[in-house]
């Protein structure tokens, strides 16, 4: 079976429910061998991925080298990727320019032309400062270099990564500008999309996914694993990295595994085969979500999320059973 694809975005480019992650906590396009990468990319072309997503800072370029080098020996030149410019502070004083120079070196590790998404990947802030960007500077000097290098065909949707202080987010989304964003969502916090019950212990996005479907936005789901802690176990894949740094959920990764834990009954009581599944398919369940991303080590690692995303939504019983153990967590200490 095939999976599916979804338009996204003003430019509606079909993208797969399920995208092919080339980051660094899988680490499968870092760091696996080129045998693997290869294999990978293959079975997913077979089974109708069409997006795949990267980033300079993956592995510094690594991750985009490898992945040019797999399209390119695959002749799958129709594929959709997507990568990503994060500014260092110091080059704060020259955004357009850097936006250009790290754009045109993604673009020649890539082996291609333009990037149909391309990112920002700085956290927004209300005022900025360290590596943040304020919503002054994305507004008024991000936006003007995407803009042209949108118009000279280098890139076909602009696009933001959806981290930092939320109101910062909700302005930079509502004036309009980007067509995209990567949107933290899992069952650690769902708040992109839903409600959180009041002390809750996670980030609040405001029902961010509302805000851009008012603006044509197309979003990608990442951390639907919340970087590993929703895989079931605390082991990591020789060539995953160390367990990183929650992103908009608990204040430590050994927290996130606690509340994982506590979502078990999701398999015990039969609604998916493992915790890995059920979170897929929580996430696959959003409809403000075009695609999602998981994070791989290995071919089989991405079979079992093809295998996840395949089967489907996760039913509303499930979704009410996942809302009635996660109204816990704003009852429990820490």
């Amino acid at each position: 079976m095939r999976i599916g694809t979804r338009p996204f975005g003003p430019e509606s480019l079909p993208v797969s429910r399920l995208g092919f992650g080339c980051g660094g906590v899988g680490g499968l396009m870092v760091r696996g061998a080129a045998a693997d990468r290869e294999r990978a990319v293959a079975r997913a072309l077979e089974a109708g991925i069409t997006y795949f997503d990267t980033a300079v800072q993956y592995g510094d370029g690594a991750s985009e080298e490898n992945l040019g080098a797999a399209l390119h020996r695959l002749k799958a030149g129709s594929a959709l990727v997507g990568t990503k410019v994060r500014l260092r502070s110091a080059e704060f004083g020259a955004i357009g320019s850097a936006v250009a120079a790290s754009l045109e070196g993604s673009l020649r590790r890539l082996r291609r032309d333009h990037a149909d998404i391309f990112y920002l990947h700085n956290e927004i802030t209300l005022e900025g400062g360290g590596e943040n960007l304020s919503v002054r500077q994305v507004l008024e000097e991000v936006v003007p270099a995407f803009r042209a290098l949108q118009e000279a065909g280098r890139i076909r949707v602009p696009a933001m990564t959806a981290v930092g202080e939320t109101a910062a987010l909700h302005q930079v989304i509502d004036a309009g500008f980007f067509g995209g964003a990567q949107v933290i969502y899992n069952m650690l916090n769902p708040s992109a999309g839903h409600a959180l019950p009041a002390g809750y212990p996670a980030q609040d996005y405001g029902r961010l996914l509302d805000r851009m479907r008012a603006r044509r936005m197309g979003a990608v789901g990442i951390r639907v694993l919340a970087g590993g802690a929703l895989s079931g176990s605390a082991a990591r894949h020789p060539v995953a990295s160390p367990a990183p740094a929650p992103m908009g959920s608990g204040e430590s990764y050994e927290a996130d595994l606690a509340r994982a834990a506590e979502l078990m009954p999701l398999v015990t009581e039969g609604f998916a085969a493992s915790l890995p599944e059920a979170a897929i398919r929580f996430a696959v369940a959003q409809p403000g979500l075009e695609t999602i991303l998981v994070g791989m080590a290995s071919l089989e690692e991405f079979e079992g999320a093809l295998a996840a995303v395949l089967k489907g939504p996760l039913p509303e019983g499930a979704l009410r059973r996942v809302a009635d153990i996660s109204a816990g967590f704003a009852r429990a200490p820490g």
